[in-house]
């Protein structure tokens, strides 16, 4: 097939992580990254509505660039909204999903955490991941209120304290006498955006899991691997609020991607 269009959609800028993973294994594609910041975060959201507004904004985003593939690099997305988007579009639909299963199968100790948004650790769908993938493991649920807004604050220069970070991921870090927490599920994409901070702050090392590798890995997988001459395509970053960034963000924007953005690309995708 020719170079194809990748549309990446998440709440805010959490999936320049997959964004970089996927332009390291397609650089032939052509990468739209949408940012749904007017609607950030998720979690605020009641579910009916947060389904109706992502339905709406990928109606939008699908008929304006037709892409050939869509990445939802959003576990509250991923976990509520994915079958609705797969049953009204024929667009293959990449999601994110927390990595339970590849998290009990490399722990020593087995125990793990689950670092989360409040919404995506309370949701039924992770539980029901727990219970089919992690029946060897014991499992701690943490939902953080204020690590996806840390990490958006981070990449706009103005970071949270070490003490702040620190409180949001001490409940990860379970000592029982006999074993402690040797790996932790990083279930918001926008949390890898602090990993250097995470593993600085922790109180012991640990493996944290970000799931960008394999998300790309799947993209690679129904689209296939890069043939023949790379072209150059220029990333694309669009946000629904209609704003577009600053020129430190930009910058930060062009340093996940291999190109840089082309004059005048940032528009309202809503």
């Amino acid at each position: 097939m020719p170079a194809p269009t990748i549309l990446m959609f998440d709440s805010g800028l959490g999936a320049l992580t997959v964004f970089r993973e996927v332009a390291r294994a397609r650089p032939d594609a052509r990468l739209i990254y949408t940012a749904d910041d007017a609607g950030f975060p998720y979690g605020r959201i009641p579910e009916p509505d947060l389904i109706a507004r992502v339905l709406t904004v990928m109606s939008e985003l699908i008929e304006r660039h037709a892409p050939d593939l869509v990445v939802i690099a959003c576990n509250t997305a991923s976990t509520l909204v994915l079958p609705h988007l797969r049953a009204k579009f024929s667009v293959p639909f990449v999601g994110t999903v927390p990595a339970i299963k590849p998290a009990c199968a490399a722990s020593a100790s087995k125990l793990i955490s689950v670092l989360g948004t409040e919404a995506t650790v309370g949701r039924e769908y992770t539980r029901k991941l727990i219970a089919d993938f992690a029946s060897a493991c014991t499992v701690t649920l943490v939902g953080s209120a204020r690590l996806a807004s840390f990490a958006e604050a981070e990449l706009r220069g103005e970071p949270a304290s070490d003490a702040a970070i620190a409180a949001e991921i001490a409940p990860c870090f379970v000592d029982d006498g006999a074993r402690r927490t040797d790996t932790v599920v990083l279930a918001c994409t926008h949390f890898p955006l602090l990993i250097d901070r995470l593993r600085t702050l922790s109180p012991w090392p640990v493996i944290y899991l970000d799931p960008a590798p394999a998300i790309a890995r799947r993209v690679v997988d129904l689209l296939g691997p890069t043939k023949g001459a790379v072209p150059e395509h220029e990333p694309v970053f669009l946000f629904t609020s209609g704003r577009p960034p600053s020129p430190a963000l930009e910058k930060v924007l062009l340093a996940f991607g291999p190109r840089r953005a082309g004059a005048g690309e940032q528009a309202e995708a809503s």
